[in-house]
């Protein structure tokens, strides 16, 4: 959590209940507020012209999205779709650019996990461009795996297949036959129709 709910709530923030599938925000969105979830789970998107759907990133309890608009005054570059009922925090950008302002703490905490993203986002651009469909799905569970701080021991997933293509790029269909070859060769389990890694 980068900004703890008692300091937004003494900036005028609000919370909000979410139900699966309700949108936040639309891609092409004035960005007038800041977000962060209280409980539940948030998906930032985008859909191509087919209508598939690319997901940027997936946000949890205490995680903040869809900030880097507000500090350059550009629309939101992706929607935010609940994934899981949501409780989310809001404060207008005039009322988070005031909180940021006035902590040297928070400015370097956000430098910070702007850079993290950045860096992130680096990483699994490269391993989509240039690798086979198993790297791909390999370098993203990697990925969650870092970011979750899970060690060597395997951990169960907790993204769909689908969830998974649209992550990487993928087809589903291809995501599934790239997972069994995965398992077959002990990288991954799938207990119970679950997939561990």
């Amino acid at each position: 959590m980068i900004i703890d709910f008692d300091t937004l709530t003494a900036w005028g923030g609000t919370s909000k209940f979410y139900k699966k599938n309700e949108l936040i925000f639309n891609e092409g969105d004035v960005a007038r507020c800041y977000y962060q979830i209280i409980e539940g789970s948030v998906k930032m998107f985008n859909l191509n012209t087919e209508g598939r759907e690319f997901i940027q990133g997936v946000f949890l309890a205490g995680d903040s999205f869809g900030e880097p608009p507000l500090f350059i005054d550009e629309v939101y570059p992706a929607s935010s779709k609940v994934i899981k009922d949501a409780t989310v925090m809001k404060v207008s950008k005039e009322n988070f650019l005031k909180i940021i302002e006035s902590s040297p703490a928070l400015q370097k905490a956000f430098l910070c996990l702007m850079a993290r993203r950045a860096f992130n986002r680096a990483i699994t651009l490269r391993e989509i461009i240039n690798h086979s469909p198993e790297d791909k799905i390999l370098a993203f569970l990697d990925a969650q795996k870092r970011k979750n701080g899970h060690g060597a021991e395997k951990q169960e997933v907790e993204f769909t297949r689908q969830e998974i293509a649209n992550f990487t790029g993928l087809r589903v269909e291809t995501v599934i036959r790239t997972l069994t070859k995965i398992k077959d060769c002990g990288r991954v389990d799938i207990i119970n129709r679950k997939l561990h890694y």
